[in-house]
């Protein structure tokens, strides 16, 4: 079995051929600690900052089309431009900034292979410099809202017995803990999860060092284990909508799903919000019974 869509994801051999091709790709380091990208990039790799550059800077939101298409116009981007975007975490956001361009209508996007980690366990090229580019003419572009959930469609999806899967850690999903351990300011005032959503945590979907597990082997997870179809329509959440992110280029993809939409409100939207419902592990129930008794 190959992947579905295999020109999305390349190699970081592939990445190293095409490093000083900036006239027809472009390559985007997107890291969840941005001061990484100082410390040493792939050369001719530009910065994606997923917080100054991808979120509304008043609203819990993307940026505007017009201000993405900015974004592009000052990193030398045109809509013919192939994309290739890298990062640390195994390529959590990278991911995320692949889902963006594809949320604002982007079409040629890829992922490196096993990310940061990989291109500097192998010794390959290393640079300090920040490329400049001259700028280039993107227009506003028209949202693809069929690969993004908001709140209501979540709600909708719930009501009709939809498939969910949350890629958060079991303790997260169970309702034990309201954030991941490493990350306190993304709490949220309930734990749990959303009703009927399965827990697979995104990490499933890799190997040790980062690079995407085979297409048989995500199969496997997903479907013969999950019990998930390929022409099912899903909905993918984590806490803020980055590690949800990684599993829906996974889904989309490498397992060729028909219709996976992320949920980047996530946990943060859903359980700190009046009137929605909740689900926890029946463990943390009783433990809550005790403490009520």
């Amino acid at each position: 079995m190959k992947y579905a869509h295999p020109d999305r994801v390349v190699t970081t051999d592939f990445v190293q051929s095409i490093m000083h091709d900036t006239d027809n790709y472009r390559i985007i380091e997107a890291d969840e600690n941005p001061l990484l990208y100082a410390a040493g990039h792939i050369p001719n790799a530009a910065q994606i900052d997923w917080f100054a550059h991808l979120l509304h800077p008043v609203w819990r939101d993307l940026v505007a089309p017009e201000d993405f298409a900015k974004l592009c116009i000052q990193l030398g981007i045109t809509p013919e431009t192939t994309v290739i975007f890298y990062g640390d975490q195994s390529n959590w956001w990278a991911c995320h900034a692949f889902w963006v361009f594809t949320y604002f209508g982007h079409k040629k996007c890829c992922i490196m292979d096993g990310g940061r980690a990989k291109w500097f366990n192998e010794r390959r090229p290393i640079a300090w410099e920040v490329p400049q580019f001259s700028p280039t003419s993107y227009p506003v572009p028209k949202v693809n809202h069929s690969i993004r959930a908001l709140r209501d469609d979540v709600l909708a999806h719930v009501a009709r017995g939809g498939k969910l899967i949350d890629v958060r850690s079991k303790p997260e999903y169970d309702g034990f803990i309201t954030h991941s351990p490493d990350y306190p300011k993304e709490a949220a005032l309930r734990a749990g999860h959303i009703p009927g959503a399965i827990n697979m945590p995104w990490s499933t979907a890799v190997n040790q060092h980062g690079t995407f597990k085979s297409a048989d082997e995500l199969y496997q997870l997903y479907c013969d284990k999950g019990g998930l179809n390929p022409e099912d329509e899903v909905i993918v959440y984590c806490r803020i909508g980055e590690r949800s992110s990684h599993t829906w280029f996974v889904l989309t993809y490498l397992l060729g799903f028909r219709s996976v939409r992320n949920y980047d409100g996530s946990w943060t939207e859903w359980g700190n919000m009046i009137g929605v419902p909740i689900e926890r592990s029946t463990q943390v129930e009783q433990v809550r019974e005790q403490c009520y008794a």
